[in-house]
């Protein structure tokens, strides 16, 4: 999982710890990244990503979960139940 955000970003900083809770407790497996986006603008063009915050969600290799803006935290954790369970575990 990476998650892009910005130093001017509040609802990134809203939203990165419940990210963060999320992952810990539903998907421990998936490796979480955190990005600034004006401090790694190529590396954020590379993927794509022109907005905040966004998160990318990859799983075997491929991206699974594109979110940007406004997203559901419960959303990205119902859309990956299913994906995680087959692949993970």
């Amino acid at each position: 999982m990476i998650y892009f955000s910005g130093q001017g970003c509040g609802v990134c900083k809203v939203l990165q710890p419940k990210i963060k809770q999320a992952f810990d407790k539903y998907y421990p497996l998936i490796k979480q990244y955190y990005f600034d986006i004006e401090e790694y603008k190529e590396f954020a063009i590379s993927h794509n990503v022109f907005s905040m915050p966004t998160v990318l969600v990859f799983l075997d290799g491929k991206e699974f979960i594109r979110k940007s803006r406004n997203m559901s935290v419960d959303g990205i954790v119902n859309d990956l139940k299913r994906p995680y369970s087959l692949l993970m575990e």
